[in-house]
């Protein structure tokens, strides 16, 4: 059992294999986990796709099979791995981190009050908002 984590995303995936630093999972549990899957353009994600580079099919392919690490880094993302290899991270590409952080946009999320009544914060975009937290560790 594999645990890959990505974006908001924790999906569990019984039947991947890993060798070294790859971690090959069947194209229907890559796009479980990750929402791309291959086409015959590549890897494709709503309107935005990756072509494989000829040469390289072999190192991302094989039959029904994707290395999701290989793939992750040929798209300039970063991947961790416990020292088990059974909990991956895929990370975001340093490029699109400070292209978020150059827009000073936060990104969206939602909490609840002490009420219980859920707030996103997009619901109060073009305002000031204070955000108070509190942890008890």
């Amino acid at each position: 059992m594999v645990t890959v984590i990505h974006g908001e995303r924790e999906t569990e995936v019984a039947r991947a294999r890993v060798v070294g630093d790859a971690l090959w999972l069947s194209s229907a549990d890559v796009e479980r986990a990750t929402g791309w899957a291959l086409t015959p353009d590549g890897f494709c994600r709503d309107s935005a796709c990756v072509p494989i580079p000829r040469g390289r099919e072999a190192a991302l392919v094989d039959g029904d099979t994707i290395d999701l690490a290989a793939l992750w880094r040929h798209m300039g993302h970063p991947v961790v791995q416990n020292g088990a290899a059974s909990a991956w991270v895929l990370g975001t590409a340093a490029g699109e981190r400070a292209d978020a952080l150059r827009s000073l946009m936060a990104p969206d999320f939602t909490l609840p009050d002490l009420g219980g009544h859920q707030h996103a914060l997009s619901d109060y975009r073009g305002k000031k908002v204070l955000l108070v937290t509190w942890a008890s560790w």
